[in-house]
């Protein structure tokens, strides 16, 4: 299965990137593409929870997450499913001596192929799903810097 990672070091604790990154009123400021939320269940960030949600115009459509395991101050597991694709995200938090860093895994499928994809795949759906990727943790590391200057 196609792997995009992207990874960033964010300074301060864990706990604080996690309340960070599993706040929806700050999605907007991050998340690469996101519109707004259509439905988020009172469960989240658990095993179990669903969220919804809806790019920006001319972006993924409708996307939807559902928990397949969280651990506080760890990571999250996501079942993950767009127009085009469906796969797991990833997300790790690991303490580093200047901070946290957080690590983004998209494992994904296509759903529709044909005898071109995995060439068009490698060259440019992959290094374009890893840009984005990128693009949020970017985003997200200077939201947590701001927030950090705050306090």
């Amino acid at each position: 299965m196609p792997r995009a990672r992207a990874a960033v070091t964010v300074p301060g604790l864990a706990s604080g990137a996690e309340a960070l990154w599993y706040d929806p009123q700050r999605w907007a400021a991050w998340i690469d593409g996101f519109g707004h939320v259509a439905r988020l269940d009172d469960s989240w960030p658990r095993a179990g929870a669903v969220l919804d949600w809806d790019s920006k115009p001319g972006g993924r459509g409708r996307v939807r997450e559902k928990v397949l395991a969280y651990e506080a101050r760890s990571g999250q597991e996501l079942a993950v499913e767009d127009e085009r694709l469906h796969g797991t995200q990833a997300v790790r938090f690991e303490p580093v001596d200047d901070g946290v860093r957080i690590a983004l895994e998209l494992r994904y499928e296509l759903k529709q192929r044909s005898p071109l994809t995995p060439l068009t795949d490698l060259l440019f759906i992959r290094r374009a799903l890893r840009e984005s990727l990128r693009r949020s943790l970017q985003r997200f590391a200077r939201e947590r810097r701001a927030e950090l200057e705050m306090t």
